[in-house]
């Protein structure tokens, strides 16, 4: 199988149909569509910019669709993640173990079934996992590599990995000083979670120029 190579970008000049899932803000969408793909968006919430290549529902509904490349962008992680793995012997107020291990095995399911998709491309972001959810998930692999914002023009930083198949590993393409842990010190309340979501658009970028290329 071959991958798209990040320093032979005119091998690949076609248009690819990219399906980016659990994303609202249309970050990423918008990468690939400025770079002249078919790409679409697809989350529960509504797209923040009104756009109609957005396709409000739950993206393992559209894996069949004959899409070139999946990239997940933020896909649910809190029950997964290193920094969540404390609510699985102690719950937060008002919430069960049982909820908690029950949403551990909802997530880990999510994630393998993006993996496993039926498309020759995929590429998960998500935080590093703890080991009952490497456990949980079938077909488990590690990440493939580790990026920080700094590394794509962001002067901050926020460890994301990267699971990919059939893709190489992203380039830095801009390296820069003033590294802020903006993300993990934003204040609590109703919309941190949709915030701490948002993509940095200069990984969006690299992803939609090194995984993509510009079609003609």
């Amino acid at each position: 199988m071959k991958h798209w190579n990040p320093r032979q970008p005119d091998l690949f000049v076609q248009a690819k149909r990219v399906l980016i899932a659990c994303e609202f803000s249309g970050i990423v969408r918008n990468a690939f569509l400025d770079r002249g793909h078919d790409a679409w968006s697809c989350d529960l919430l509504p797209s923040e910019d009104g756009s109609n290549r957005h396709i409000r529902g739950d993206a393992r509904d559209y894996l069949h669709e004959g899409w070139d490349l999946l990239m997940v962008a933020h896909p649910p992680c809190t029950r997964l993640c290193n920094s969540g793995v404390r609510w699985l012997t102690t719950p937060p107020p008002g919430r069960t173990l049982e909820a908690m291990w029950r949403e551990l095995d909802e997530a880990a399911a999510l994630f393998a079934d993006f993996w496993h998709a039926p498309i020759e491309r995929v590429a998960i972001e998500n935080p590093v996992m703890h080991r009952h959810a490497k456990e949980r998930i079938t077909g488990y692999q590690d990440f493939a590599q580790s990026i920080q914002p700094w590394q794509f023009g962001h002067p901050e930083t926020k460890r994301t990995c990267l699971w990919l198949r059939g893709l190489d590993p992203l380039v830095p393409t801009k390296i820069v000083a003033g590294r802020e842990a903006r993300v993990h010190r934003m204040p609590g309340g109703r919309n941190q979670a949709r915030e701490r979501s948002r993509f940095f658009p200069g990984v969006a970028d690299a992803m939609a120029e090194q995984w993509g290329g510009r079609a003609a």
